[in-house]
């Protein structure tokens, strides 16, 4: 199998030769933009390593690579549009950038732009891959609406929690794995079980960001430290807080404030002080748990998977070098 660094190159090169509509600049400069923005390219590089390790080859794959992270990048940028997010990976999101209004149309092409690939393939496999894919588009928009219901909500419980991030981000890292596999002709089994690694994969990985939104360094995460407190938002690292009965009435009360009744000076005193709360709760120990606890999930459905030992051991080192954001 090519080298991570390698196989993301040639993706980069393959997207910028692929996404190349122009005019108008108002709806398709926001399109290149987002895609520019960088990040870990996670979800492509998992379609073209699962074709590559059942056999076919990075080319074939490609397609479908980057329907999954223009995809991604419209989910991204209307989910800043609902977040009222100022950042995206260190830079101004696009409706700060431009406005909600191309903010949206700009998503809504891109969400187009990503089923448009699919054409290159033939009938089977244009079906198969349409197919898990709507699936998982449905999904995300599910998980996102149990999102935003949560952060009204006062009664949120923690099978309640993964289950939506499951939908809103674990799906989609499955649906990228299980594409690759669907382009290399496996299995119905073997697709399910390379989806599996993805979701486990993918439940560690939002909990990872869930803990570095409230302690990563503001230099390195690329978002708003702390965003998630601003919100309200329900997650593990919140869920797992309230356990301890010392913490919680105070949380609770923190977490009924709406940011848009602060100043700037209240919504960085609320950011800190929720955070002393998560670390002597014992929140976030237990969110550093849970993500080792999925991420060992994935680890060993690697081993279940039909494909050689060091394709096991790249998948393995992938998956760890993935996870070490949080030490």
């Amino acid at each position: 199998m090519k080298e991570l660094n390698s196989l993301r190159t040639l993706f980069l090169e393959r997207l910028k030769s692929r996404v190349t509509e122009k005019e108008p600049k108002s709806l398709y400069d926001p399109v290149h933009y987002i895609l520019d923005l960088g990040g870990k390219r996670l979800r492509p590089l998992l379609t073209l390593m699962s074709a590559q390790m059942y056999g076919s080859t990075v080319e074939k794959a490609m397609d479908a690579a980057i329907a999954v992270e223009v995809f991604h990048n419209f989910t991204l940028l209307h989910d800043d549009i609902m977040d009222a997010a100022d950042l995206r990976r260190g830079q101004e999101t696009v409706h700060v950038k431009w406005d909600v209004n191309t903010g949206i149309l700009s998503g809504d092409a891109m969400l187009i732009m990503a089923y448009r690939l699919f054409n290159s393939y033939d009938a089977q496999t244009f079906y198969d891959l349409n197919q898990v894919f709507s699936k998982t588009a449905l999904e995300v928009c599910e998980g996102q609406q149990y999102d935003v219901d949560f952060e009204t909500r006062d009664d949120v419980t923690i099978p309640e929690y993964i289950h939506m991030i499951k939908l809103k981000t674990s799906v989609l890292v499955g649906c990228a794995l299980q594409m690759g596999a669907i382009i290399a002709g496996v299995d119905k089994k073997e697709q399910e079980l390379i989806y599996d690694y993805g979701i486990h994969l993918g439940i560690a990985f939002q909990l990872m960001d869930d803990y570095l939104d409230a302690f990563g360094d503001p230099e390195t995460f690329g978002k708003e430290v702390g965003g998630d407190i601003r919100e309200n938002k329900k997650t593990y690292l919140y869920l797992k807080s309230l356990e301890d009965q010392g913490c919680a009435t105070e949380l609770k009360e923190w977490f009924s404030m709406d940011f848009n009744d602060m100043n700037e000076e209240q919504i960085e005193t609320k950011k800190e002080t929720v955070k002393v709360f998560f670390e002597e709760s014992g929140g976030a120990a237990a969110t550093q748990q849970a993500i080792k606890n999925y991420t060992d999930k994935a680890l060993n459905t690697i081993e279940q998977l039909s494909i050689s030992n060091d394709a096991k051991k790249q998948l393995t080192a992938f998956s760890l070098d993935l996870m070490s954001r949080v030490s």
